[in-house]
């Protein structure tokens, strides 16, 4: 086991890809990174992991042109206030839109929780994979936990 220079410990890239199942299991909920001409956008999403590779429904529009055959980050994270312990997981990569999606890749794909979900899938190649846990100071709300990292 590694410790950074703030004592968080560095994961091995086979306990990232279980943080990341892990996390579709209890939230599904991830943030989609992608650069744009004007500034870097980051979007909540629903998402999937197949195959070491992290799948996203999205629809016609901004993200799918901005994201798109793009490199781009997905990073999932979580606070365990009771076990006073928190991950953070980062996954970089070319960000691919799946054609024609067949059954298994629908059925693989998330359903999104906004009321319209859209038809595109975009799949997320693992080329970059890193992740931190790290001990929260005691007594510390979620707030806390964010302005001290």
């Amino acid at each position: 086991m590694w410790i950074d220079q703030r004592g968080s410990e560095v994961l091995a890239v086979p306990e990232c890809f279980r943080l990341l199942a892990h996390g579709v299991q209890s939230m599904g909920f991830g943030r989609l990174g992608v650069s744009t001409a004007q500034a870097p956008v980051v979007v909540p999403v629903n998402y999937a992991v197949r195959d070491r590779e992290v799948l996203v429904r999205i629809g016609v529009g901004f993200l799918l042109q901005a994201a798109g055959g793009e490199l781009v980050a997905f990073e999932v994270d979580e606070i365990d206030l009771e076990g006073g312990v928190a991950w953070s997981v980062l996954v970089r990569g070319l960000a691919t839109v799946i054609g024609e999606p067949t059954g298994a890749d629908i059925d693989a794909a998330p359903t999104p929780s906004v009321p319209s979900p859209g038809d595109r899938i975009l799949s997320i190649r693992p080329d970059v994979v890193t992740g931190r846990r790290f001990p929260l100071l005691a007594g510390a709300a979620p707030g806390d936990v964010a302005r001290s990292t």
